[in-house]
């Protein structure tokens, strides 16, 4: 392929011999599976050593409301309609985020943690678009995250019947402590870290490839000038080749 270049009103081509460049890769090929190895080991080691695991808990809450009033706003919902249910949760979602909330469960939990870095650690989101709402807990400790996800079953059943007149919520199903951690995946780490490796590695062949103009063989002058071979100089180091056994012969001559 030819890609033209314009100096000076004047047109320069600048030709890459895909060939060539495929063959130079191929030769190299030890580097990129050197250096999809070495890339995975360096992704497994950080995922497995450097990178703090972390755990999460659940509750699910049942979100009971027929109608419910905020400030002067009145609300008449149905529980069959799934777009209510859906509003429902995002309504306790924001209740539940919210700096006062969080601070009551800080409070009763006993955590070390401000309510910014509370906030980061929860999400909440309706199950199969129902009225059950689910809350996860994210923490490094599968017993904190426990505590914490029991504490928000406790606090936010209150703080929603203390603003939201005529609600309630029930709770379906408590936390418990799951030490089966979510976070790093080793095994994705590892693959990702092997085909980052690879890609690279092949990258950096090609580009060395492109810059390469040193003459290989007579095929490259004949690709790429319009000169002819007039004659080749044989390899006479080359004893395997039987080509050049003449050579071989002179020697155990003398």
């Amino acid at each position: 392929m030819e890609q033209p270049k314009t100096t000076n009103n004047l047109k320069e081509y600048y030709v890459i011999d895909f060939a060539h460049v495929v063959k130079s890769v191929w030769h190299r090929a030890w580097v990129v599976v050197i250096s999809s190895v070495l890339a995975a080991v360096i992704a497994f080691s950080v995922a497995a050593f450097a990178i703090t695991p972390t755990y999460s808990s659940s509750i699910m809450l049942y979100v009971n409301n027929s109608s419910f009033t905020v400030g002067d706003l009145g609300f008449s919902i149905s529980s069959s309609e799934i777009s209510a249910a859906q509003s429902l949760v995002k309504t306790y979602t924001v209740l539940l985020k919210n700096r006062t909330t969080l601070e009551k469960i800080i409070k009763h939990t006993g955590v070390e943690y401000t309510w910014e870095e509370l906030y980061e650690m929860i999400e909440a989101a309706p199950v199969n678009e129902t009225e059950i709402m689910e809350v996860t807990v994210t923490s490094t400790d599968p017993y904190e995250a426990e505590k914490l996800a029991n504490g928000i079953a406790k606090i936010l059943p209150q703080r929603v019947s203390e603003i939201v007149e005529g609600s309630s919520m029930e709770v379906v199903d408590s936390a418990i402590a799951n030490k089966e951690k979510v976070a790093p995946n080793i095994t994705q780490f590892t693959a990702i870290g092997f085909v980052l490796g690879a890609l690279f590695s092949l990258i950096l062949l090609v580009i060395l490839a492109l810059l390469d103009n040193t003459v290989h063989d007579e095929e490259y002058i004949i690709n790429n000038y319009n000169y002819p071979v007039l004659a080749k100089i044989p390899d006479l180091l080359d004893t395997g080749a039987k080509k050049y056994s003449y050579y071989n012969s002179y020697k155990k001559s003398n």
